[in-house]
C-alpha cells in the first residue's frame, strides 16, 4: 500500500472500533470524508457505502465503495478492508482500496491504515498527485488519526479540536505577521522556522504525533481485501 499512518491510542478496542465503524461518528473526526451513509445490504455481504468530500463551499465530490470487517480474530486484532472509487469528474482518486488494522498493545491500541489509489486525469493528474494530493491527503489522514486519538483519550471532541488546531495556526501566521510587519524578513524568518518547528499544544491535533512508516509486516494489506468487488 501507498500510504501508512500508525496512531497509538490510549483506549479501549470497542470504543475505537464504534468511532471508526459507525458513519455517523467517522465523518466527526476524519477530514477525508464530508458524509458517510451504509446502504441496505444481504446477510453475509459486504456492507455497501456512499460517501462524499466538500471541497469547496456548495461543491461536494461524491463516491461509493464496499467494506468488510473481522472484529473477533484469534490474535485479539481487528481488522477492516475497504475499496471505494469515485466517478465525480472532478475527483482525482478514480478508486483505491485499504485497510484498517486495530492492535492492542501493552496500554493502548496501534492503530494503522495502508491504502492506495488510482489517480485520474492521466500524466498530469500522476504528477499533480506526486507533487500536492499524496503529500497532501497523508497529512490529512495522520492529522485525522491524531484528531481521533484526542477525542478518545481527552474526550475532546472532533468539532472542538478542529477549533482549537484553526486557533493555534491562527496565532502562529499572526506571530510571523508581527515579526514580519516589526523587523522585515529577517526577524520574520526565524520566527516562521520557531512556528513550524514547535510541537502543537496537546490539546490540538498534530500529524507529527503518527507513525509514518510501517515497522513491520503491519504494512501488509489483510487477505479480507480480496473479498470484496472493485467498485
Amino acid at each position: 500500500m501507498g500510504l501508512y499512518i500508525e496512531a497509538r491510542i490510549r483506549t479501549d478496542i470497542e470504543r475505537l472500533w464504534s468511532r471508526t465503524q459507525e458513519p455517523a461518528l467517522h465523518q466527526r473526526w476524519d477530514l477525508r470524508f464530508t458524509h458517510i451513509s451504509y446502504l441496505a445490504r444481504a446477510e453475509g455481504e459486504p456492507q455497501r457505502f456512499t460517501y462524499a468530500v466538500r471541497v469547496l463551499p456548495g461543491l461536494e465530490v461524491s463516491g461509493t465503495g464496499s467494506t468488510a470487517g473481522e472484529r473477533h480474530r484469534p490474535d485479539g486484532t481487528r481488522t477492516s478492508a475497504l475499496r471505494f472509487a469515485s466517478p465525480h469528474p472532478l475527483s482525482l482518486i478514480a478508486e483505491g482500496r485499504g485497510y484498517w488494522r486495530y492492535v492492542p498493545d501493552v496500554d493502548n491500541i496501534r492503530f494503522l491504515t495502508g491504502y492506495d489509489y488510482e489517480p485520474r486525469w492521466g500524466r498530469a493528474g500522476r504528477v499533480v498527485d506526486r507533487l500536492l494530493f499524496r503529500p497532501l491527503i497523508g497529512w490529512g489522514t495522520a492529522w485525522s488519526f491524531d484528531r481521533l486519538r484526542l477525542w478518545c483519550e481527552r474526550d475532546i471532541p472532533p468539532e472542538r479540536s478542529l477549533r482549537n488546531g484553526l486557533a493555534e495556526s491562527s496565532a502562529r501566521l499572526l506571530a510571523v505577521a508581527v515579526a514580519l510587519l516589526a523587523g522585515g524578513p529577517l526577524l520574520a524568518l526565524p520566527v516562521a522556522l520557531a512556528a513550524i518547528a514547535i510541537p502543537a499544544l496537546p490539546t490540538t491535533p498534530s500529524s507529527r504525533r503518527c507513525l509514518r512508516r510501517p515497522a513491520e509486516r503491519a504494512a501488509v494489506a489483510p487477505t479480507i481485501l480480496n473479498r470484496l468487488e472493485p467498485s
